[in-house]
């Protein structure tokens, strides 16, 4: 990989600090987009409205970066978790598709995308990206991922009637395959990275409901606006460990 491409990229280089971030962002995202569909009870297309529009917004200043930058970054992740539960809300309770039949467009949806990223450029890279285009592309399957992920954990939680530590219990078992296979098989990096950002969606928003939900639904009842600040104060503090050592951090786990 030359240092050039290393100077220009604009992501986040796929450590055990990115996964770590990444449930965290993803636990945040879930109760955010909790907060605006019910505790402020704005229903699922306002709450997508809003939510889209933040997404929008901090995309717009991740574009106009040079260089990878921490919290902007993450800030579009979140957006995408955020937007990801939206999207899933309103497919299920307002437009009626169901989780399954949900998880089954999404699934599509994100197929389709990686198919027009490898046909227009030829591969698949994660890292690093520094092209404005592979950077659309990266960031439009990260949304869909995100939002899959959002539907296959509601589908256990509600469809399966499953507890939410069962939920996350499930999830966590399918990222530690894919961390075995990573290890211990030669199959394609690219690949098992989509599988594991999938999967920690579901584990992160499993995570949330486990916080947040009534005790009688499995929850601990914590409010979400004091569950928000601890998972952001959390996400904080890595973000400054990761900005600092991006340079420096020479070993990744895909």
């Amino acid at each position: 990989m030359e240092n050039k491409d290393i100077a220009r990229n604009k992501v986040a280089r796929i450590t055990l600090i990115f996964w770590v971030l990444k449930i965290l962002a993803t636990t945040l995202g879930e109760i955010l987009g909790d907060f605006f569909s019910m505790s402020l009870n704005l229903g699922y297309i306002v709450g997508l409205l809003i939510t889209l529009l933040f997404f929008l917004i901090v995309l717009f200043l991740q574009l106009r970066q040079k260089t990878y930058l921490a919290p902007t970054y993450w800030l579009v992740i979140i957006g995408t978790t955020t937007v990801g539960t939206e999207i899933s809300d309103l497919m299920d309770r307002t437009l009626g598709v169901g989780y399954a039949w949900g998880s089954l467009l999404l699934f599509t949806a994100l197929l389709l995308m990686l198919y027009a990223w490898y046909r227009h450029e030829g591969q698949i890279k994660v890292y690093p990206v520094t092209q404005r285009r592979v950077e659309l592309y990266y960031w439009g399957a990260i949304l869909i991922s995100n939002s899959l992920g959002t539907a296959f954990g509601d589908f256990l939680s509600d469809d399966l009637g499953l507890s939410y530590l069962v939920g996350a219990a499930i999830t966590a078992g399918i990222i530690l395959l894919v961390v075995v296979l990573h290890y211990f098989t030669r199959l394609n990096e690219v690949l098992l990275f989509w599988i594991a950002f999938i999967f920690t969606r579901p584990f992160g928003a499993t995570f949330g409901d486990f916080l947040t939900k009534p005790i009688e639904k499995g929850g601990l009842n914590f409010s979400r606006g004091i569950a928000a600040l601890v998972t952001a104060a959390l996400m904080a503090i890595l973000m400054y460990f990761s900005q600092r050592n991006t340079k420096a951090n020479n070993i990744s786990y895909v």
